[in-house]
């Protein structure tokens, strides 16, 4: 009686087998060349639903007779994300801007830029400088708050006369930055000739003496930025 009961079981666990979708038919795939998890060198290991268990790198072309048709995967395919070449587009992020130049320069116009011995006038040494120096430099600059020019003389001539002339030579000096159309506030300033940078011996001649000072007979340019 026992052994009656046993063979029916078997031959009734055959018949469900066998009408499993995921059974009808045995997998015909080598485990060397298999995207399917093998039991060993075995069969292709299925789950408790008759289905075959797929590795993590099965695609469509990778199925095979007994294992697929509409069955789901019950692992799917790893992939990675595709690469972008700049960080800050993947993350919707924008690129910080690169803040312009701030400008906080010097000019002195000195040897063939100087002023003649009481004059005021700017010479063509000087505008040139001015224009490669100063003007030029503004262009690439994101702001200047202030332009300050100052006028300097020798130490000829008396102290109010020298504060006179040297105010002159900064006002012409910052009416020539205006004319090349330069917008930024300019203050200009008359330092007579107390700050000389060459001093001279009383002992020569007045010719000589004159053309000794000439160096103390400038003006300064000054950007300035906040």
């Amino acid at each position: 009686m026992r052994h009656t009961t046993a063979l029916s079981l078997l031959l009734g666990s055959a018949l469900v087998l066998a009408s499993h979708p995921g059974f009808a038919q045995s997998a015909t795939v080598s485990p060397e060349t298999s995207a399917y998890v093998h039991d060993g060198n075995g069969p292709v290991v299925r789950s408790q639903d008759g289905l075959c268990w797929r590795s993590g790198y099965w695609d469509q072309n990778d199925a095979v007779t007994g294992c697929d048709g509409a069955l789901v995967a019950p692992v799917m395919k790893a992939s990675a994300p595709a690469l972008v070449a700049d960080p800050m587009i993947a993350s919707n992020e924008v690129a910080p801007a690169i803040a312009p130049k701030q400008c906080d320069a010097g000019v002195t116009l000195a040897s063939d830029q100087n002023f003649s011995f009481g004059k005021a006038t700017l010479t063509k040494a000087a505008k040139q400088r001015i224009d490669q120096q100063i003007i030029a430099k503004l262009a690439n600059c994101a702001s200047t708050d202030l332009i300050l020019v100052t006028g300097h003389t020798d130490r000829l001539g008396s102290e109010a006369y020298n504060r006179k002339l040297s105010l002159q030579r900064a006002g012409n000096v910052a009416s020539y930055l205006k004319s090349k159309g330069v917008s930024n506030k300019i203050e200009t300033a008359g330092a007579g000739a107390s700050d000389p940078i060459l001093q001279c011996s009383n002992k020569l001649s007045r010719r000589k003496l004159v053309n000794c000072l000439a160096p103390n007979r400038r003006v300064v340019i000054k950007m300035q930025s906040n």
